[in-house]
């Protein structure tokens, strides 16, 4: 009998890899995906996987308690993987109740629901996070998973308020939790708003590429099929009640990353060398904006094995040859076209 696995924000960016790696390596596992389709959540990303019978989409809203108990009673849930989130910092200084409300109220939503009809005794209960709830370094340092937390905008409180819920039912109900932290991700399906998916069609069509204050802010960034493989790691193997960092140790200043980026557009597109970077504008700085992130992931090397497989510069190449192939599928997005896939998909079924 295949284990039922709810996968949250399956329809997102991170949440479309993991399900698609979990569907194809584990065909004992029914993986559930629950998504709420809001504008971040794309099914096109997993249209592939429609005819898989062991995955089962559910449109949900984590914080309705009727439903999401209705799907934890309907389906028997062993597992979750917790990924649904607001997670647009900008989004969450504009509008900052949303945040709270999905990030901390879904994934209370969630935790009661485990703890009532869930496997609470041999499965367990994994609540993806992120590198943002340490706050900012200086030039020096990593964060560890005894990091003191210190958000600095409405994402990272309400992302910090909700690992600290699920720390809490663990030491509460003795829920089996294991939580992630992991540093910013790039790769394919993202939503064009995160920088490097907006930079590569604002190159394609010779638009502005605002970068924040100078561009000095630096990131440590990940290929997204690393994170996902990573939470494959933790998921089967990580100890009970740990928090595991997860990084890709490949810091970037945001103003060299983007003129790396023009640097290969140009070349991909045959323009002159330096024409795209002609477009980078600088804006007002992002309130509260951090100024660098770095990640200690010795612990998931150490404990569980696990690093990074794909290099930096193959994996960005990967990354840009992908939106450039698939330009139906941006222009999908931006356009918002993506939002109609649910309806002329599902509502007959």
């Amino acid at each position: 009998m295949k284990k039922n696995i709810l996968v949250t924000g399956g329809a997102g960016f991170i949440g479309s890899h993991v399900v698609r790696r979990f569907v194809n390596r584990y065909p004992d596992y029914h993986i559930i995906n629950l998504d709420a389709l809001t504008y971040a959540g794309n099914l096109a990303n997993l249209s592939d996987l429609e005819a898989s019978d062991n995955y089962t989409f559910r449109k949900c809203d984590i914080t309705n308690i009727s439903e999401v108990e209705t799907l934890f009673k309907e389906f028997k849930i062993h597992s979750v993987i917790h990924l649904a989130a607001e997670s647009h910092v900008d989004r969450s200084i504009t509008n900052p109740i949303d945040f709270v409300m999905t990030n901390v109220v879904g994934t209370v939503v969630l935790l009661n629901a485990f703890k009532q009809y869930g496997e609470a005794v041999e499965g367990r209960f994994y609540h993806v996070s992120t590198d943002e709830v340490y706050g900012t370094l200086g030039d020096e340092g990593k964060f560890t998973e005894s990091t003191p937390y210190d958000p600095n905008s409405p994402y990272s409180a309400s992302k910090a308020s909700s690992d600290h819920f699920v720390r809490a039912y663990h030491e509460t109900y003795k829920l089996p939790v294991v939580i992630s932290n992991c540093s910013n991700n790039y790769g394919s399906h993202q939503f064009p708003e995160k920088l490097i998916p907006l930079m590569i069609h604002n190159i394609k069509n010779n638009k502005p590429l605002p970068v924040y204050g100078k561009g000095e802010n630096v990131r440590d960034w990940l290929w997204v099929e690393d994170h996902a493989s990573a939470i494959d790691v933790i998921f089967h193997k990580g100890r009970l009640g740990e928090t595991y960092n997860i990084g890709g140790n490949n810091e970037w200043k945001n103003l060299d990353l983007v003129h790396k980026l023009c640097e290969i557009m140009d070349r991909k597109l045959g323009r002159s060398e330096g024409k795209s970077a002609e477009l980078i504008t600088f804006v007002t700085d992002r309130a509260g904006h951090d100024f660098r992130y770095a990640i200690d992931a010795s612990k998931l090397e150490t404990e569980l094995g696990w690093s990074p497989s794909v290099a930096f510069d193959q994996g960005f190449e990967k990354t840009i040859d992908w939106y450039l192939e698939n330009e139906v599928w941006l222009e999908g997005v931006t356009s918002g076209a993506y939002q109609s896939y649910y309806s002329n998909h599902y509502d007959h079924r």
